[in-house]
Formats: C-alpha cells, structure tokens, sequence
C-alpha cells in the first residue's frame, strides 16, 4: 500500500538542497552499449534471450544508482527502453524504480502516458496510485513512481485522474509544453487566432491545473516538460509559469548547455530540474571520461560525469546571479 507523502514538489526541492544539485540523471539502457563484463555475466545465468538482456539492464541501472545516488536528488528512467524487451522489460523497470528509492531518490518515469476517461484514470492508478485487486479485497501499487510525465494533448479530461492522484498520494506530475527535439515547432509555435503561441496556451493551463497543488515552498506538484534547447522560449515560460516545475531535458547529448537552461530557473534558484541521459550512462565510452575509466568502471566514470554535470550548472547559475541563498 502506498503512504501519502508530503507535497511532491516540496519534498523534490528538499531533495534538491540535500544535494546541492537541481540535475537528473535519466536511466535510458541500451544493450549494445551495455558493457560486455555486465552481459557476460547474465549471460551465463540464463538461455532466455528476453531475460538475459533485461537482467543485463538491471545489473547496468544498480550500478550507476550505486554511483549516483550521493550526488543527484532524482532518477528518470524512460520506459521505452524497457518496454522493448516485453514482460521481462516491464519487470526491470519496476525493479529499477524500487531501488532507487531504496536509494533515497525520487523517481521521475518517462512513460508520457495519456488517453480519455477511464483510460487515463487506468494510467495513473499504475505509475502513481493503486489498483483495485478485488479477488483478494484490497489495493496495491504497480509501479510506485514518484512523478510521471504525462501529454496533455486529449485536454484536461486526460489529465484530471493525474491531478486527483497527485493530491490523494502526494505524486507528481510533469506534462509536455516545449520539448527539445528539433521538430517540436510542428505544433508547439503555432499560434491561434488571438496570436498566441500554443506553448503558452498550454503553460497557462498547466499553471492554473497546478494551482492547488503548490506546496509550502510555493512550487506546484504539476509541472511542466521545457526543452534546454529552447532557451528563449523558456525565459517565456518561466514567466507563465512562476509556480510550476519544469522538468529540462536537452542537456548534453542534444546540444543544450548550462548557460542555456538558466532561463528555466526563477530568480531564487529554484523551479528546474535538468535532465542528463546518454551522457551519463555511457560516460566511460566519451572523452574525457573513457582516459582514465575502462567499461568495468563505468559506475565511476558516471559518477564523475555527474558531478561535472553538477559543478558545470552551478557555475552557470553563480553567473545567472540565481544560485539558492541557502547554497
């Protein structure tokens, strides 16, 4: 049974300034960059291609939580890289998210879930509340995440059963406004008729679902997805959105720098979380990283990588003027 919790955006923020660190680190696993000591061993373990490479992805994930954990307040694993690999997939994502808990950190899934009714409702009683198992008279969680990140396209309809679920167990949510990839401008900087752009539509929306969601430290528990791509859109939204979350993902791998997710941030230091992925997970296969760490040493060059990621944001928000006074 889940224990309704604190109000997530606060308890995120704690976390934040545990840390000293408002970074992510996303748990995207591919196998074919997995290192061989990790499939070798699993290997030997089972014939079962399905179950040698999902467990390859959990002995991958344990070890870079093991090398994390100390440094960033969350993790994010995308669910499309264990989805894949079918009903073993599914098992190691959930298996993933239980120890990083155990770990302390909260955890963000990247499921980007969203329907109609009571298929939205479905939704998020599995990544945030409880199902009904009535053959044996009582509730229990699927997936047990902290937040999710949700598409608003289908309205609120879609996006109510988050809300609500977010308020009975205190969870979270992230929903899509300005994504990073290139082809985002399709539909997000198309303007209506009185010449708005849709991303600020859906910032005011996402601003008034979060209203009464917002925690003692003035933060909402609904968030928004911003893109460290489009840093000047960003400063945009961040003025639409003065009491929403924004989760950031762009950095790195995609062309995003730190100087470019500073407009995410309210003046007080605080308001964003910035996302690192494939930078992190394979750092021990990129410069400098791989100079002094081989593939068995993998959960050190990320750890490196993290805290490099850690020290590289806060300089940018020391330059910004917008490191947190109790920093």
């Amino acid at each position: 049974m889940i224990m309704k919790e604190d109000n997530l955006a606060d308890r995120l923020l704690d976390a934040v300034d545990k840390k000293k660190n408002p970074s992510v680190v996303g748990l995207d696993p591919r196998l074919g960059r997995i290192p061989d000591h990790v499939k070798k061993k699993v290997r030997e373990e089972t014939d079962d291609p399905f179950e040698a490479a999902s467990k390859a992805i959990l002995e991958f994930n344990k070890g870079l939580i093991d090398a994390v954990h100390e440094i960033v307040p969350a993790v994010k694993p995308q669910i499309a890289f264990y989805e894949k690999y079918g009903a073993e997939g599914i098992k190691v994502f959930i298996e993933t998210i239980e120890y990083a808990k155990k770990k302390g950190l909260i955890v963000i899934e990247d499921v980007k879930r969203n329907d109609i009714g009571s298929t939205a409702k479905a939704y998020a009683s599995a990544h945030l509340g409880e199902v009904d198992l009535d053959m044996f008279g009582e509730k229990s969680s699927s997936f047990n995440g902290d937040m999710v990140t949700v598409n608003a396209y289908l309205g609120y309809d879609g996006i109510e059963p988050f809300v609500e679920l977010c308020k009975e167990y205190g969870k979270g949510i992230f929903v899509l406004d300005k994504t990073s990839n290139p082809s985002s401008s399709e539909l997000q900087d198309l303007k209506t008729e009185d010449s708005r752009i849709i991303y600020e539509v859906m910032a005011e929306l996402i601003d008034e679902w979060g209203e009464e969601l917002v925690g003692e430290r003035g933060y909402s528990s609904v968030g928004a997805v911003v893109g460290a791509t489009y840093p000047e859109e960003a400063k945009k939204l961040r003025g639409l959105m003065p009491n929403n979350l924004f989760l950031v993902p762009g950095y790195g791998s995609q062309g995003g720098t730190a100087d470019d997710v500073i407009p995410c941030f309210n003046d007080d230091g605080y308001g964003a979380v910035v996302n690192s992925s494939r930078g992190i997970n394979y750092a021990y296969q990129k410069e400098p990283y791989c100079q002094e760490f081989g593939p068995e040493e993998y959960g050190k060059a990320s750890k490196k990588a993290a805290s490099d990621m850690k020290d590289d944001i806060l300089a940018s928000l020391e330059r910004g003027g917008k490191v947190p006074e109790s920093w």
